[in-house]
């Protein structure tokens, strides 16, 4: 990885909704679908999803700061979100599904703990943000089946995001 290059890390529930936002924006190298936070090494998906790694899937963005800022990176990780369900996101329960924000640097946690005070205190909700802002941790590369789900299997990446309740409330949400 070059030196001008950044990671930027979000749990945002199912990582397959995660990644085609990001993806989209300028200034952004990779993002690529994995696990953190948890205490196994090389955890699988069914080892993540059976709750007893305490690993998120999550997404880690590789980023060119000269063209786009972590303070958008946030912006826009909030817009893709429930950041006030503690219990996972959309129809995805339990702690590999909720929300966090890993941060690599004191920056990026300051910026990050701003924005979530922000949007805490912007009365958009009715319940208070719950998603975590904590120090990243190692970061475990998702099985190749699920990088780049929504080129892979464009048709079932929609009807998950529509069917999971995710698409209808980020356009009620954010419009």
């Amino acid at each position: 990885m070059s030196e001008q290059f950044r990671k930027a890390t979000f749990a945002g529930g199912c990582f397959w909704c995660m990644v085609k936002p990001f993806d989209e924006e300028d200034g952004i190298e990779e993002v690529i679908s994995g696990y953190t936070g948890g205490t196994k090494p090389n955890p699988t998906y069914k080892e993540v999803c059976s709750e007893t790694t305490g690993h998120r899937e999550a997404v880690q963005i590789t980023y060119d700061p000269e063209k786009v800022d972590y303070e958008d990176l946030v912006d826009l990780f909030w817009q893709q979100i429930d950041p006030t369900d503690a219990g996972g996101q959309f129809h995805d329960r339990g702690h590999s599904y909720t929300t966090a924000i890993y941060y690599h640097d004191d920056e990026q946690k300051e910026i990050a703990e701003r924005s979530k005070l922000k949007l805490d205190e912007s009365g958009k909700f009715h319940k208070p943000v719950v998603t975590d802002i904590l120090p990243a941790k190692a970061f475990y590369l998702a099985e190749d089946y699920h990088q780049d789900y929504h080129k892979k299997n464009p048709m079932h990446y929609k009807m998950y995001r529509k069917g999971s309740g995710r698409e209808d409330y980020i356009k009620g949400t954010w419009g």
